[in-house]
């Protein structure tokens, strides 16, 4: 044990208790044996490069392009996606994809090209494969998007073929994978036993950026470095220089002049990512290309490509992995947590709080402290002695109560849970058969096998127990999964077996994957057990495909002004990797916020998807009358234009279900090529209509924000801006600048609670619009999506559809005015005032 080893035993000692903090020392050294009795050892082994083509064979979409010591496969489908597998491997099995997966274009062909190598043309994309291996991406014109190196493996190395061209690992990568020159000599190999592990770079254009990867506390935009891609408890409250967390995905998006595209290294083992952005020659040609390096410690080497428009992009990730669940429309609403009610009284206590406070309230979360001794699928009936008759008192008033899920099962006789797992053999176990002991909240524990789709279905049947005590929704927790450990990785045996359904394998590839699968066995569960509504999940840990089940949270993001800049960096991540209903802790995890920045998160929080309160049992209270009069009245403010704009949230939602596109978006959604916008990472849009400048700094009362082009209006004095551009705009404690787009038509909920049209008037001779979905409940029902338009007509915004059929809403017409310099008041027609 190192001196980091011993400076991480005496936290969890301290953070868990003395009696749990030693049980983390002996899972910690049982981790240890397991491992070493359990994996493999890594032996020699030998590099490998595809080598020189020697042939092809076209298939559907594309075809198999042979080379001397690998093949690749090429698919383009009817949806313009590329599919590229390397040494055999094909899209499934994959936990990511949804369904079969597309179809290929039937009029997309293999064919070669003049200079040794082959091609796919399609409509959307073009695929070009050198004779050494590189495959570049190109758009329908020509320019190349992406460029892949030759990859290269190490495989291991039989006792029958040891020696046989091995090269040593010493030698530079970048020797064996600098070029499709074929300069590379010839490596002597053929399929060899055991797990081999790639390294792939690629290049991409000099202006792009990078953003994704999943949950990246120092985004939205990855500037260069190394990111893990290993889901991880960060074992305490995280900043912007943690990484990584507890949701990585293999995903980036890549935003240049040229276009935009998404890859996705469709592989579940632990790897890394290293990010280079490039640099342009500022009129000399010399250009330096960005860079990307993924590194895999073994699986399959297999990747999409999605080319075109953000939006486009993020449709046809939807398309692959599954529409994004729709939450209920209450979960769209204000909710309270805390990690220590005391019991039923207090959480009744602070229920009335917010109804006599007139703060919008929608749903409170109880953590693990309402459960028996922290044992999962429990109650405390000493400190909550009825809790279905609490849940149905607070639903009376509008309030849903929503339950912590831990896949952590207390080992123990007596326990009915983890009797039922361990007669249904539910548990994973280690390579000798034993089940797997970790440590968590309730003390040693057992994890279900989440991988195994018989486990999944007892999993989800337990969930009748959560509905049966009147919970209306579940966040599951510790899902990464994380054990506590002194030192070591706070996770279960590398050498763990899992199911991975039927093939068998261990936590090496069963590890990033364990909270999707377990997010699949809760939202099935959930399904069956009521089918007539949807259910309410979100989940800290994930991988790519989480959007199918439901959503997430920052985790434990450390109180303070960098982890409130790191919450927006979150959500705004995870939005272009495919899960757009997401949000942080309010005030953070950690500690007791100040006053001004307990407000700052609050006012933040009302625009983003996921809006919750959150914090640990000794970080002081989270209800906004904690924080005095001025900071409760503002935070009232805050909640109660959350609750104006909820029908405006709630088609955001349908939209996301529908196209895939998230409710947060960067500046840059609609104009990629503007550059300026793609590195602003301090505001961002709601849907299309909204600009959202939050105050990320102590003090600040003034905030500069940049315009994307078109005319914006300040929302609170209706001063019209136009952009592209920056503009300086107040930002007084009571609120954050937010701006609406020149002719957006906006749904809200009118003083009478019925929903009704905000439209903000287009600039003179210019048109504008808006979507609407009308709420048909928390059922299943199939969305309407209603088409809005505005324009001047005689002096005066005229709002229509383009059906022809009448409007039926209420318009409220805000805005106005002729041009105006960016940065200054236009005059308004209206004079500030309302139009009906």
């Amino acid at each position: 044990m190192d001196g980091r080893d011993l400076v991480r035993s005496a936290r969890t000692v301290r953070a868990v208790g003395t009696s749990q903090g030693w049980l983390s020392v002996r899972s910690a050294l049982r981790r240890r044996r397991a491992d070493a009795a359990g994996l493999p050892p890594r032996g020699a082994e030998r590099a490998r490069v595809p080598g020189t083509a020697v042939g092809a064979e076209p298939q559907p979409g594309g075809g198999v392009v042979r080379f001397a010591r690998s093949s690749l496969r090429i698919r383009v489908t009817s949806g313009g996606a590329v599919f590229c597998g390397w040494d055999g491997a094909t899209p499934e099995p994959s936990y990511a994809l949804v369904g079969p997966g597309p179809e290929a274009d039937g009029r997309a062909e293999l064919e070669p090209d003049t200079e040794g190598g082959w091609r796919v043309v399609s409509e959307r994309v073009t695929v070009a494969v050198s004779r050494f291996g590189a495959v570049e991406i190109r758009t329908p014109g020509g320019v190349v998007l992406r460029r892949e190196l030759p990859p290269r493996w190490w495989d291991v190395v039989s006792e029958a073929g040891h020696g046989d061209g091995t090269r040593p690992e010493s030698r530079s990568d970048q020797d064996a994978v600098s070029g499709d020159d074929g300069t590379e000599e010839a490596v002597r190999t053929g399929s060899c036993g055991g797990v081999s592990r790639w390294v792939q770079r690629s290049e991409v254009a000099a202006d792009a950026r990078f953003f994704g990867l999943g949950g990246r506390a120092s985004g939205p935009r990855l500037r260069d470095g190394t990111y893990r891609l290993w889901n991880t408890d960060p074992g305490g409250a995280f900043g912007p220089g943690d990484d990584p967390l507890s949701l990585t995905m293999p995903v980036q998006l890549v935003v240049a002049d040229a276009g935009t595209h998404l890859v996705f290294h469709d592989n579940s083992w632990d790897g890394r990512v290293s990010l280079h952005e490039g640099e342009e020659g500022r009129g000399s040609g010399h250009d330096r290309a960005g860079s990307c390096e993924v590194r895999m410690d073994g699986g399959p080497l297999r990747y999409w490509v999605l080319t075109g428009t953000p939006s486009r992009v993020l449709h046809g990730w939807a398309s692959l992995t599954g529409a994004p669940a729709l939450p209920p429309r209450w979960a769209l609403g204000h909710q309270h947590a805390r990690f220590g009610f005391g019991d039923a009284a207090e959480v009744r206590r602070v229920v009335a709080g917010y109804r006599t406070h007139g703060v919008p309230l929608t749903a409170l979360h109880l953590d693990i402290d309402h459960l028996d001794g922290h044992r999962v699928f429990t109650v405390d009936r000493t400190r909550f002695p009825d809790l279905p008759g609490l849940a149905s008192e607070l639903r009376q008033e509008g309030v849903r109560l929503v339950s912590i899920v831990d896949p952590g099962v207390k080992a123990e006789p007596g326990n009915a849970v983890y009797e039922s797992g361990a007669a249904a053999d539910a548990f994973v176990r280690e390579a000798r058969g034993r089940e797997v002991r970790g440590v968590v909240w309730p003390g040693e524990a057992v994890f279900p096998d989440f991988t195994d789709a018989r486990v999944r279905k007892w999993w989800g049947g337990l969930y009748a127990e959560r509905l049966a005590q009147g919970f209306a929704g579940v966040w599951h927790d510790m899902n990464e999964p994380s054990s506590f450990v002194a030192f070591g990785e706070p996770t279960l045996p590398r050498s763990a077996r899992h199911a991975l359904e039927g093939r068998g394998g261990d936590h090496r590839e069963a590890h990033n994957v364990y909270g999707l699968a377990m997010a699949r066995a809760g939202y099935e569960g959930l399904c069956e057990l009521r089918p007539e509504e949807r259910p309410f999940l979100f989940s800290r840990s994930g991988w790519a495909g989480l959007q199918r089940y439901g959503g997430t949270w920052s985790g434990d993001v450390a109180t303070g002004w960098p982890g409130l800049r790191a919450s927006l960096a979150l959500v705004l991540g995870l939005g272009l990797c495919g899960v757009p209903y997401s949000g942080p802790d309010i005030g953070g995890y950690s500690k007791v916020p100040s006053a001004e920045l307990y407000l700052r998160w609050f006012q933040l929080g009302a625009y983003l998807p996921l809006f919750r309160t959150h914090c640990a049992h000794d970080a002081g209270r989270r209800e906004p009358w904690e924080f005095g009069d001025e900071v409760l009245a503002y935070a009232r403010g805050a909640a109660l234009e959350r609750e104006r704009l909820l029908p405006y949230v709630f088609t955001l939602g349908q939209l996301a279900r529908l196209t895939g596109a998230p409710y947060v978006r960067p500046l840059w959604w609609n104009t990629p090529r503007d550059r300026a916008l793609r590195d602003c990472e301090d505001a961002f849009l709601l849907g299309d209509s909204l600009l959202v400048a939050p105050v990320l700094e102590e003090g600040a009362r003034r905030r500069s924000v940049r315009l994307p082009r078109g005319r914006w209006y300040d929302t609170t004095t209706g001063q019209a801006y136009e952009g592209p551009g920056r503009v300086m705009i107040d930002a007084p404690l009571s609120r954050i600048p937010v701006l609406a787009r020149a002719g957006a038509v906006l749904p809200v909920a009118g003083a009478d609670g019925d929903v009704e049209l905000e439209v903000w008037a287009p600039a003179q001779g210019r048109k504008g619009g808006g979507l609407v979905v009308p709420d048909s409940g928390d059922g299943w029902e199939r969305p309407c999506v209603e088409r809005m338009e505005s324009q001047w007509e005689s002096g005066r915004v005229v709002v229509s559809r383009p059906d022809g059929e009448p409007v039926g809403y209420r318009v409220r017409v805000r805005g106005g005015g002729t041009r105006a310099e960016a940065g200054e008041a236009g005059p308004d027609t209206h004079g500030g005032r309302d139009e009906e």
